[in-house]
């Protein structure tokens, strides 16, 4: 079956068709509820998870139940301007190298978890997020993908009023409230593609297509992000890597656009899924 990973109700779960299986109640102990253990053996366990099958289901799926597949990630890496169509909208050079920057772990939601828009000023990208599922340092770029555990869709919210309140600009901080990285609907392994290295990107605004693009387009694919952060950083299990977004922000538009309460953000990767996050006022509604 395809491997698709997910956090149901918190815990380490399987997605069917209609039906899931729960991690813990299926290997009858050899793997637990907790989503990160899961990673941190995650060649074993992947090898576990494509023996199962329909027989195994432990439960119907219910999608207001999922969370983030990665709940807890060791090290959240994110790539600014890695379309060229994006750099262009932004008024920007190609960069020569990836462009990198962090977002705090809090900002992890799930795929259905609302945004809480703390200015008038908090733009939307959409982007593939590549999880790591084998430890390694100064990886080859040509075994790059053998460290990769799979794909999530992922949403790179960002306050801009925040990001561009002084000079230099700083992207951590307006990009890590809590709740600005919702990722989901589930990890789907790469042997789950036809090709890995490309597939379609889509996000709407409020039932407006804004995006839309092919990680093919991407100027550093997902191979030479793995080996590029592993030549500095020891890449652990459960890392994730926002590997950038396409043309179509808020923020570059004319006239610029933003989020609003009440809009819906809904964001789709071919073979992934999509993602449905609703917004709100900052405190809750």
């Amino acid at each position: 079956m395809s491997l698709r990973f997910a956090t149901v109700a918190g815990r380490a779960s399987l997605l069917l068709d209609d039906a899931l299986i729960d991690v813990a109640r299926a290997a009858d102990g050899r793997f637990s509820a907790d989503p990160m253990a899961a990673l941190a053996a995650w060649d074993a366990f992947a090898d576990w998870a494509r023996g199962r099958s329909a027989a195994d289901a432990t439960g119907p799926r219910s999608p207001v139940d999922l969370g983030p597949p990665v709940p807890r990630p060791p090290k959240v890496f994110a790539i600014g301007m890695n379309y060229a169509d994006h750099a262009r909208e932004a008024k920007l050079e190609i960069p020569r190298s990836p462009v990198v920057f962090t977002k705090f772990p809090n900002c992890i939601s799930g795929p259905f978890a609302d945004v809480e828009l703390y200015s008038d000023r908090v733009d939307w990208e959409v982007e593939l997020v590549v999880v790591i599922g084998r430890r390694g340092r100064r990886i080859a770029e040509g075994a790059a993908l053998a460290h990769v555990a799979g794909y999530m869709v992922g949403q790179d919210i960002s306050d801009r009023r925040m990001q561009f309140a002084d000079k230099p600009p700083q992207f951590s901080m307006g990009k890590s409230l809590d709740g600005y990285g919702p990722t989901g609907p589930a990890l789907v392994a790469l042997d789950s593609f036809a090709d890995p290295n490309d597939l379609g990107l889509t996000c709407a605004v409020a039932g407006e297509r804004m995006q839309s693009g092919r990680t093919r387009d991407m100027i550093f694919p997902v191979a030479t992000l793995v080996a590029y952060l592993s030549k500095w950083c020891t890449l652990e299990p459960g890392d994730l890597i926002f590997t950038g977004t396409p043309a179509g922000v808020g923020s570059t538009r004319d006239p610029r656009r933003y989020l609003a309460v009440g809009d819906e953000i809904v964001s789709t990767i071919e073979g992934i899924g999509t993602m449905r996050n609703r917004c709100v006022a900052a405190g809750g509604e």
